[in-house]
């Protein structure tokens, strides 16, 4: 065999070295100083985490500890914290929760850590909070929130850093109102996804998977509808990993994002939850690409949850709730697939979903299948994305899209008093 002949050192040419060792960033101490003072002062703590923070578990939970904080994550930052700890008020923005929406308004301080979370009118108001951030890249820092102090620093080496300087809060009393907000909220969460719907309510599907999931599951969210229940339902622990696409909220993400997991992590069960729109367009080709190399991994385990309700739903949502816009049938409508038939046409399992007593089923006979599984969920379109606080321009928007004939009227109508209103609901059914 003919030797690779080494490439000439001549004008032009770009030699690389596959050497790397990641260098120790740390603030100054004088920085941690400051930063450690502003945090000690704080009344009303609250953090924001990223990906950023996401091998910094440890960290910030004993820094949340000290400080009496609640901690809200950005979307990409899902799995930096386990949600079953009762200071951790969830996801944060338009997909976000309730608790993490009162945690900002509230708070008299606010810590980042490992966040380009982009959208400030989440954030506490200008001059509500001070402000500290903790990011490796300078060029983040300042850029969402007017911030006190900005550490250049990675997040595991500087809150390590920080942790010495910090002083235990006496007064527990926030983060007291802080649990008691998440305990609420999840009740809520429950009674929303125990709402009946037509056929299925989506999240139903989603609350009846986070108990299920294996403690080393890699969840995979596509944009749309399912990320605000990929947001919310989900009770993410530790040993986790989540994702999904972030700043840009590209369609078609889902599935691609399940099969890199599993050939990085062939061990591990992945659940990719994507909309019909996004299988249309290039989920139903990924499929192929799955019966094509599953037999390759050493856990076969890949659930692919599909939304199917026949519209798309988010961009619907947004028409209505931002444009004042009635559903437009002609580019919301998508044509029925039967998903489950079209995995098992290439060697692959799948079951559809109707009711209430198949999805837990199914999500059963999913974490058991001996090969990749398609959960083919038929869900109501009229289910709203309820942001965490409604203003007063969303509620003209959405009464204007009503009042100018909205084909799905009557369903929205009967679902928006189910969610707001459930023991009324009850009762009139």
């Amino acid at each position: 065999m003919k030797a690779v002949e080494e490439p000439k050192h001549k004008h032009g040419t770009v030699h690389s070295s596959a050497a790397f060792s990641s260098p120790r960033v740390i603030p100054r101490q004088a920085d941690l100083a400051q930063a450690a003072r502003i945090l000690n002062s704080g009344q009303r703590v609250a953090m924001l985490v990223g990906a950023g923070a996401l091998g910094a578990t440890r960290e910030i939970v004993q820094v949340a500890e000290l400080l009496g904080a609640g901690v809200a994550k950005a979307l990409l930052g899902r799995a930096a914290v386990p949600d079953d700890l009762p200071f951790v008020t969830g996801s944060i923005g338009l997909l976000g929760t309730k608790p993490s929406s009162d945690l900002m308004r509230e708070c008299d301080t606010l810590l980042m850590v490992g966040s380009s979370f982009p959208y400030s009118e989440f954030l506490p108001e200008e001059g509500q909070a001070r402000g500290i951030q903790i990011d490796i890249d300078p060029r983040m820092l300042g850029l969402r929130y007017p911030t006190e102090m900005n550490l250049v620093g990675d997040s595991v080496e500087t809150l390590q850093a920080l942790i010495p300087l910090l002083e235990p809060k006496r007064d527990r009393s926030f983060r007291e109102q802080v649990e008691s907000w998440v305990r609420d909220w999840w009740k809520l969460l429950e009674s929303r996804a125990m709402t009946a719907a037509k056929p299925l309510n989506p999240q139903r599907v989603f609350w009846e998977l986070s108990p299920r999931m294996p403690n080393d599951t890699i969840l995979c969210s596509d944009s749309g509808s399912c990320a605000n229940w990929f947001a919310r339902d989900l009770k993410v622990r530790e040993g986790m990993m989540a994702s999904l696409s972030g700043n840009l909220a590209t369609m078609g993400s889902g599935v691609p994002y399940a099969i890199a997991a599993k050939f990085a992590f062939p061990d591990r069960p992945v659940i990719a939850m994507v909309g019909d729109g996004a299988m249309q367009m290039n989920g139903n080709s990924e499929l192929i690409t799955i019966a094509k190399y599953w037999r390759e991994w050493k856990n076969p385990r890949l659930i692919v949850l599909v939304l199917n309700n026949g519209d798309l739903n988010q961009v619907t949502w947004e028409m209505r709730a931002m444009e004042g816009d009635p559903k437009y049938e002609a580019s919301q409508d998508l044509p029925r697939i039967d998903y489950a038939a079209y995995a098992k046409l290439i060697g692959l399992h799948g079951m559809i979903v109707e009711t209430p007593e198949d999805v837990v089923k199914a999500w059963d006979v999913a974490l058991a299948s001996n090969r990749p599984f398609v959960i083919d969920a038929h869900v109501d379109p009229d289910v709203p994305p309820l942001p965490p606080h409604i203003t007063f321009e969303q509620a003209r928007a959405y009464v204007s899209a009503l009042a100018k004939g909205d084909p799905d009227r009557a369903g929205i109508i009967r679902q928006a008093v189910r969610n707001m209103f459930p023991r009324l609901a009850k009762k009139a059914e």
